[in-house]
């Protein structure tokens, strides 16, 4: 039996006997020969998964800097695989982040280095990734447009959807959703030039689908969400796949389609996925459709990291939030000229100052016709007035009167001629 399997056999045993021997195999450069660089190989994979297991992430990651001073040996396509794969590992270690990024950095600086072109764009993509999940958005856009440049001038399309796909990614963050659906639309053409792989498409449909919903196309959104979710179901991505049925539930909610919501709940994927955050999304949808704000709160209060973690949820949980508190408002002072804040603050359940404020915004938005008396603590309501339509009639008639003259001027002129 050789070194390698020694240490397979003990690893779950002595794993520390184990790190020794595979720190052992490892010490010594590989000769070039196919079974040599596959013990290698598999030392070095199978010392990353014990720091990994271990949580020991500084190991880890100096395994890998050490690493790419060997990598010479294998061949270009091996090198990028086992650089990938070694990143991989930290992924399932949770607050890793900021060493992910250095580990990356220090790949990107050695690809640089032995001149490979693919590897470095590779991991710049994956180095995006990383800065959009920090949400160092700037960072982001200004690595993207350097790459960007590059990889329509090598013209290679699969690369490209991915990082126009991270670029509209980043300016939807950023809530400029014109360059967000710029950038979304470029990706799509891209994508339609060669074969999209699945995962690809599904992050396709479901950038598509949060744009649609930004410009309260809910209809639209929910159809992006389900191709998006029977994507990711079908390359086994639970988390991705469990977002999308949120998406798809949160659109139906908007639509104020809440009988909709229990039959989503009740078919077989949401089964297969059941848990908190499902149980958060109907959670909102019963207090959306009891039009309860204490509900609302409380959904909020039991479901704080489910609905705040996701930027996307928590936007329109907000949006969902206000709307309803502007149609109880509007309900509750409805039939008062003049009434005290403290008592529609009570009628609605929620705090004076928080109800004070949100009528502020209403009255400068001019969703309500009335100003607030803060000396007094009440609210005077004015009483709706019924728009002139005089006016409007005296431009409609100005502007026909304009068309005329044009005509008459245009017709003499000609006569000129």
């Amino acid at each position: 039996m050789g070194r390698l399997e020694d240490a397979k056999a003990i690893q779950k045993s002595d794993p520390a006997k184990a790190k020794a021997q595979y720190k052992s195999i490892l010490s010594v450069r590989p000769e070039i020969t196919d079974a040599a660089l596959k013990e290698y190989e598999q030392a070095l994979m199978a010392l990353g998964e014990l720091y990994r297991d271990g949580g020991q992430t500084g190991e880890l990651a100096e395994l890998v800097k050490e690493t790419l001073s060997v990598l010479n040996a294998f061949a270009k396509s091996k090198t990028s695989k086992l650089v990938r794969q070694m990143i991989d590992l930290f992924t399932t270690i949770p607050n890793t982040l900021d060493i992910q990024i250095n580990v990356t950095k220090s790949c990107i600086e050695w690809a640089i280095k032995e001149r490979r072109s693919f590897l470095r764009q590779s991991l710049e993509a994956r180095l995006v990734a990383l800065y959009l999940e920090k949400n160092a958005y700037r960072d982001a856009i200004t690595l993207i447009d350097t790459l960007l440049k590059e990889l329509k001038r090598v013209d290679d399309k699969m690369m490209l959807v991915e990082v126009q796909l991270l670029e509209s990614r980043a300016y939807h963050a950023l809530r400029n959703i014109a360059k967000s659906r710029a950038s979304l639309s470029s990706a799509r053409t891209s994508a339609n030039a060669v074969y999209c792989p699945p995962l690809t498409q599904a992050g396709l449909d479901m950038q598509s689908g949060m744009l649609h919903a930004e410009e309260k196309d809910f209809n639209t959104a929910y159809s992006y969400f389900i191709e998006a979710m029977e994507g990711y179901h079908s390359q086994e991505e639970t988390k991705k796949a469990v977002d999308a049925l949120k998406y798809m539930l949160l659109c139906k909610i908007m639509e104020n389609q809440t009988d909709e919501v229990n039959q989503i709940l009740q078919s077989k994927h949401a089964i297969q996925y059941a848990g908190r955050d499902l149980e958060a999304m109907k959670a909102i949808a019963t207090a959306h459709s009891n039009r309860s704000l204490a509900e609302f709160e409380q959904a909020l209060s039991n479901y704080k990291a489910e609905l705040t973690s996701d930027r996307f949820i928590r936007s329109h949980s907000t949006d969902l939030y206000d709307n309803m508190l502007e149609h109880n408002l509007s309900r509750v002072i409805e039939p008062f000229s003049r009434v005290e804040i403290s008592h529609v603050a009570k009628l609605v359940g929620l705090d004076t100052q928080q109800v004070e404020t949100k009528l502020s915004r209403m009255i400068l938005d001019k969703k309500l016709s009335g100003v607030l008396d803060q000396g007094e603590g009440c609210l005077i309501v004015f009483q709706e007035q019924g728009t002139d339509k005089s006016y409007e009639a005296a431009l409609k008639t100005i502007k026909k009167l304009g068309d005329v003259v044009e005509v008459l001027y245009i017709n003499q002129a000609s006569l000129l001629d």
